[in-house]
């Protein structure tokens, strides 16, 4: 798989999570600790999106 191909790859599953705690935020019984749990798991995919790209732009 080459760097692009993964990087494409990491921002399906970025947007994925994001329609995913879209969906959990709007339910009326929406758990913290799994909101948290979302948004700490985008945060680690962003980090690796960008670290790929700078590493790239070398």
């Amino acid at each position: 798989m080459t760097i692009q191909a993964h990087i494409a790859s990491l921002e399906k599953k970025h947007g994925a999570l994001e329609e995913e705690l879209e969906t959990v935020m709007a339910s009326p019984s929406s758990d913290d600790k799994q909101i948290a749990d979302l948004k700490r798991k985008k945060l680690r995919l962003k980090d690796e999106m960008q670290r790929l790209q700078a590493s790239t732009k070398h």
